[in-house]
């Protein structure tokens, strides 16, 4: 029987990526999106894939949200939390709407998703929680205190748990890209982006397909053994 997949910002960019690499893996894939209602039409009628819109940042409309996969598309066995912001800033010049904002979406928003699902997972003895942190969470960045805070905090959430889940046969992993050709990287000035690759020893961008095979093997029944673990995917820009 097909499992049923949950991709947090799953219609854009690395979470669409991911989403259908765990459709061409078999799963039944719900891809959530905050706000572009016209990419994520888009993306429903190239991949099939179905899309829910919901602020993950919101536990009362994440809870509603997922009851709603739940309920046309089975019980959710994988949950991948890809949704993620950045509002950046020097810290001197950051403001607490900046912070709070990145905050409930790359943090809570995690917690917000993964809660919901778990009581279900323990019950049935199976699950695959996959948080898609960043090299920025690893090693820190100029002008994004509130994102790499966050970034880190979610390693934290999968090693707390992978320890509490383990024995009822729930893996908890993460995945952190470096720079990836996403429309968001894309879209800066050539000249930065020559200055991020420079520092890139593969000499090149990753592309969102790379993120999606780490996920798509951390999601499946092959990689129970693999719990509490971060899967860095820079072509060797950091090591940790």
């Amino acid at each position: 029987m097909a499992r049923t997949a949950l991709v947090t910002g799953g219609s854009r960019g690395i979470g669409a990526a991911i989403s259908q690499a765990l459709k061409a893996q078999g799963c039944n894939v719900a891809a959530t999106y905050a706000g572009n209602d016209e990419a994520a039409a888009k993306f429903t009628d190239e991949t099939g894939i179905k899309t829910y819109k919901w602020n993950v940042g919101s536990y009362e409309e994440s809870a509603a949200g997922i009851a709603k996969v739940e309920e046309e598309m089975g019980p959710i066995d994988i949950v991948v939390a890809n949704a993620g912001i950045t509002r950046d800033a020097p810290f001197h010049k950051m403001t607490p709407q900046q912070w709070q904002e990145v905050i409930d979406t790359n943090l809570t928003g995690v917690f917000n998703t993964v809660h919901p699902v778990w009581p279900g997972m323990r019950e049935r003895k199976f699950g695959r929680v996959i948080v898609i942190s960043s090299i920025n969470g690893q090693k820190g960045q100029f002008a994004q205190v509130n994102y790499a805070a966050t970034k880190a905090g979610d390693l934290g959430i999968v090693k707390s748990l992978a320890q509490e889940g383990a024995r009822a046969g729930i893996t908890a992993n993460a995945v952190c890209p470096g720079y990836i050709a996403t429309e968001m990287v894309m879209a800066v000035p050539e000249k930065v982006r020559e200055s991020i690759i420079a520092q890139i020893p593969a000499g090149r961008l990753g592309e969102p397909e790379e993120i999606a095979r780490c996920v798509a093997f951390l999601a499946s029944d092959e990689s129970g053994f693999i719990n509490g673990s971060t899967i860095s995917a820079n072509g060797a820009q950091f090591f940790v």
